[in-house]
């Protein structure tokens, strides 16, 4: 490839993480947002992350059997087209105000972002000067928590009213008050979930015209002469404990981040009294606290053990979150902010003291490290039935806090690891 069609190409790719990014990081303004609209309870409007990280369970091994057949680049334009498709379709589920509707069509954008995510990082590593891939990948990366932070500043500006009502005030509408109210909250959802489908379509035309290279994959003269089953390979690879042991701690860490981030509004407007779209600002400065936590940490780490920086930051949440659990009042709200920087370490930290030692059969213990990202379908779920048992979304935030503290538990048993290479964002 020339130059200005590399550069081209890792502008196009690179957009794949900020578009995923961006998606996955609005789920906090839909969950208050749908809540309202269509009138949930908190362990109802926490399915919104079970229909998005259930995606990211099923789809990467579909969606790496399809690369596989068509190509790195049919996969993304193909992940490109669902996304859009799921992203359209929301339009007519809020003009239903349908919540089934809105689940399957969140499932359908996250099933396209499974695909993206699948083919973007290899793919970003052979745009150019191998000896460049990290640094290219990293740059990449980085658009990735831009979107993370981007995300709730204009779901706050664009999606959310401002105006919720009170029992007291729901009440004393007549009936067709109220469902006036609610579809026109609804329908703040159409407009800016059909401008992302279009741009997304946009960028599918784009990659459809560029040039590519291929892919050629490499692979290990030990892995190419196993021709055991891969429910055999997987089986012998969950006998190795560390391995199985990250697979647990990953899947504490995104059932932590999940809940923390998408009860973030509500625990705001309990807690502290926040109006909905001041607290989505808040966990604007909460994410952007998250990606200035990656550099920073990054940082860190030239000088200081990964792994006892991953106890310190365990340690430190927890008790961040029995702040958040026990106080009232801003002062609560703000120790909740700051779990965001401490988080930022945890995903590729522990990623990457799962997969070590595991030579040949690193890609595929990978494979099932990432499969932990299940946890974000199912700990907002639980935080969900907690508030809705106890009525009080303060208490919830238990929940994170015992992630959190297996998390630390993960990294004392690691505390003899010296050296470690990071690998691995989410």
């Amino acid at each position: 490839m020339s130059k200005n069609n590399a550069l081209f190409a890792v502008a196009l790719i690179t957009s794949l993480f900020f578009i995923w990014g961006f998606a996955l990081n609005l789920n906090p303004i839909l969950i208050p947002h749908l809540k309202k609209a269509c009138q949930l309870n908190d362990l109802q409007s926490s399915l919104i992350d079970s229909a998005s990280y259930i995606a990211y369970f099923i789809l990467p091994i579909p969606a790496a059997q399809f690369m596989k057949k068509y190509g790195y680049k049919g996969g993304i334009i193909l992940g490109l087209i669902l996304f859009s498709t799921g992203a359209f379709l929301f339009f007519p589920a809020a003009a239903v105000r349908n919540y089934a509707f809105f689940l399957a069509a969140l499932f359908i954008v996250f099933s396209g972002a499974a695909f993206l995510e699948t083919a973007a990082n290899p793919y970003i590593t052979v745009l150019g000067d191998p000896a460049g891939a990290e640094r290219r990948i990293n740059f990449s990366q980085s658009f990735n928590g831009l979107a993370a932070t981007l995300a709730p500043l204009v779901g706050g500006n664009y999606i959310l009213s401002g105006k919720v009502l009170t029992d007291a005030e729901s009440s004393k509408m007549s009936p067709e008050q109220l469902n006036e109210y609610l579809n026109h909250e609804a329908s703040s959802v159409q407009i800016p979930f059909v401008v992302i489908g279009a741009v997304v379509l946009v960028v599918a035309f784009l990659i459809y015209r560029t040039h590519f290279p291929p892919i050629v994959e490499e692979t290990s003269e030990e892995a190419v002469n196993d021709n055991r089953s891969l429910g055999v390979r997987i089986s012998e690879l969950l006998h190795v404990k560390s391995l199985r042991a990250g697979i647990f701690a990953e899947f504490l860490y995104v059932g932590a981040q999940a809940g923390i981030s998408s009860f973030f509004i509500r625990y705001s407007e309990k807690v502290a009294g926040f109006a909905e779209k001041p607290a989505s600002f808040y966990l604007t400065i909460a994410s952007a606290g998250f990606m200035a936590g990656r550099f920073i940490g990054t940082l860190l780490m030239r000088y200081f053990n990964p792994v006892k920086l991953l106890i310190t930051y365990a340690i430190i949440n927890i008790f961040l979150i029995a702040m958040a659990v026990t106080l009232k009042g801003e002062v609560a709200v703000y120790a909740l902010m700051c779990t965001w920087f401490f988080m930022s370490i945890m995903f590729p930290t522990i990623f990457s003291l799962s997969i070590r030692g595991l030579g040949a059969k690193t890609k595929l213990g990978s494979s099932l490290v990432i499969m932990g990202i299940v946890g974000g379908a199912i700990f907002p779920v639980i935080m969900g039935r907690v508030s809705d048992a106890t009525h009080s979304i303060q208490w919830a935030y238990v929940v994170p806090g015992i992630c959190f503290f297996g998390i630390l538990i993960f990294a004392i048993n690691n505390h003899k690891v010296k050296k470690l290479t990071l690998s691995g964002s989410h």
